[in-house]
């Protein structure tokens, strides 16, 4: 390999090896995605770009094509696993839609208990309105929501705990 030729971040490639197998790399996206070529496309150009990056790094521990093919594979999945859970939620917000509507709970029903709800940050208002007025699980807030599972309960957890010293202070305050 000549010293201009190996690319920066991963000093085991070369710009000319990635050349003599791009045919082949564009051949395998190609059947990583139903034969979409614009889709191929963007998983080649995203391979190189993580290799140019370094987000993929290359330790020669197989062989540069099997390297790249692997790399394409993780994307297509991950392509295709975003892609697909968009898909579920979409699907289950519809079927709840059609289901049945969730009314919002009126302020009259618990003022106090919707005061506290609303006083507390974003994220922790999210979870609680998705899993008490939404009937979610947690998962699921959690995933409507962008966030890990971990994320979520962690949310959960500090708004109950919010809420518990909110409506307790506002107990004793009626109790004076």
């Amino acid at each position: 390999m000549r010293d201009n030729d190996v690319l920066e971040n991963n000093p085991h490639i070369s710009r000319s090896a990635l050349e003599a197998i791009h045919d082949q790399v564009f051949g395998w996206a190609l059947s990583r995605c139903g034969f979409d070529r614009t889709v191929a496309e963007d998983l080649v150009q995203q391979a190189y770009v993580e290799l140019l990056t370094g987000k993929a790094k290359f330790a020669e521990r197989s062989s540069l094509k099997t390297f790249v093919f692997s790399v394409v594979q993780n994307l297509a999945k991950g392509r295709y696993r975003r892609m697909a859970s968009r898909l579920r939620l979409v699907q289950h917000v519809q079927q709840n839609a059609l289901d049945h509507s969730v009314a919002a709970p009126t302020v009259a029903e618990n003022s106090g208990l919707w005061l506290a709800v609303q006083g507390l940050p974003q994220r922790q208002r999210d979870v609680i309105e998705l899993v008490f007025c939404r009937d979610m699980t947690i998962e699921q807030a959690s995933r409507v929501m962008g966030v890990t599972t971990g994320t979520g309960r962690v949310h959960y957890d500090r708004a109950k705990k919010a809420l518990r010293v909110k409506l307790d202070d506002g107990r004793d305050r009626n109790d004076e």
